[in-house]
């Protein structure tokens, strides 16, 4: 529910919908690289014009809302930001009020390593680790569930220890990826794919067979 998001952030990030408002959170999972992005590629590549994952997730969730031709259905992207510089939503807390993957911050420490430094928080899916992402919000504004049972996230990285650990990579040494294997994952990201997100974004369609001029 769209109130169980805004229950736990400032008004300046409120989504502004009624707080029993019915709400999904699209995760993608390590095998959307070949299950989606690459047949999207291949079939749409002299139309592409920005970024092949955005516009792969795009084409995907406007096809969601030809399935619900009798609701109205708004969609909201991880990447899109409002006129202020602020996202238009926060994934991360969104995926965990939705139960989804559990958002370790720097409050879910009692004795605290950093001292003044800034320390960013991140996602971990008990299934995928830190292998997935979250591509964006369905919201339905017509839709009212005044008696959804919210369900907390899967604590998996759950003693102190492992979730300095996890902070300390993801904010350190998260070039290396090896905060995404904080927990025993049951799927993780091919090379091709760890090579695909590695690559400055310029030079991604080269990797997927596409050249610049193509674009």
């Amino acid at each position: 529910k769209v109130g169980w998001y805004n229950a736990v952030l400032q008004p300046a990030f409120h989504l502004p919908y009624p707080d029993d408002t019915l709400a999904f959170v699209v995760l993608s999972t390590p095998s959307m690289f070949d299950k989606a992005l690459k047949p999207f590629v291949n079939k749409e590549w002299l139309k592409i014009i920005r970024d092949p994952v955005d516009q792969c997730v795009s084409h995907h969730l406007s096809h969601v809302k030809e399935k619900f031709p009798d609701q109205k259905v708004d969609v909201i992207f991880d990447y899109e930001i409002l006129p202020s510089r602020k996202p238009k939503f926060l994934a991360q807390t969104a995926a965990h009020v939705a139960g989804a993957a559990y958002y370790y911050q720097r409050k879910d420490v009692k004795h605290d390593p950093w001292g003044k430094k800034k320390i960013y928080g991140v996602c971990i899916h008990p299934k995928y680790g830190g292998w997935f992402a979250i591509r964006g919000l369905l919201l339905f504004p017509d839709i009212q569930v005044p008696f959804l049972e919210q369900s907390a996230p899967v604590d998996c990285v759950s003693t102190e220890e492992k979730r300095i650990e996890l902070l300390e990579q993801f904010n350190f040494h998260w070039q290396d990826g090896r905060y995404r294997d904080i927990i025993e994952v049951k799927e993780k990201y091919s090379e091709e794919q760890k090579a695909y997100f590695a690559t400055p974004p310029a030079e991604r369609l080269r990797l997927l067979g596409l050249t610049q001029e193509a674009r």
